[in-house]
């Protein structure tokens, strides 16, 4: 991937989303101080888009890495992460078609996600709209892949399926298995009942 693509994405795109979601906790402090609530609705919706966004992108550098790839390995210290992923999925190949296409065919702007599911406790493929749309509840995102074009446009132009395949080669699964590893431990804090 061209330095330039991850240079603008991190300066630009994710700090405009930090940037958003700063604005908008000063506009709901406002709110809160006026006890003028006119403009929750949409407030509401904005930090979701733009922390959400903060997350996600935040995830995003750390799982990938100049010499990753390939498949995650017990060799390689990620055999529980490995193991996971075969029981979930059947096989890491059919995983790996699942994330691709659920990242390749997102409408508009959206993310493909491994979570952790705790309710279950397997991990799941979802496909995320706007950095907060369509995800389940209490799941914990562990790799991801931008799917939005400013990820991918300036060097792979509109062939995001190019994109996604290249990000394959650039996974870091030493930190996916860390992020499972802590989502496993941390399940337990999801509460069902009372």
């Amino acid at each position: 991937m061209s330095p330039e693509i991850i240079e603008l994405h991190h300066d630009k795109h994710h700090a405009a989303y930090v940037k958003g979601a700063n604005d908008t906790l000063e506009q709901l402090a406002e709110a809160r101080d006026k006890d003028q609530w006119g403009s929750i609705n949409g407030l509401e919706k904005n930090l979701a888009f733009h922390l959400s966004g903060h997350i996600l992108h935040s995830i995003y550098w750390h799982n990938m890495t100049g010499d990753g790839g390939g498949e995650p390995l017990e060799k390689d210290g990620v055999g529980e992460l490995a193991d996971a992923i075969a029981e979930s999925f059947g096989s890491f190949a059919k995983f790996k078609t699942q994330l691709s296409k659920a990242s390749a065919t997102t409408q508009g702007s959206g993310w493909g996600v491994l979570a952790y599911e705790p309710v279950t406790g397997r991990l799941i493929v979802e496909q995320v709209y706007d950095h907060q749309g369509n995800v389940g509840q209490g799941s914990v995102p562990i790799l991801v892949f931008d799917a939005w074009e400013h990820a991918f446009y300036l060097q792979y132009k509109n062939q995001k399926v190019d994109f996604i395949e290249a990000m394959w080669r650039v996974v870091n699964w030493q930190d996916v298995a860390k992020r499972y590893a802590s989502a496993k431990e941390r399940a337990h804090n999801l509460l069902l009942a009372p």
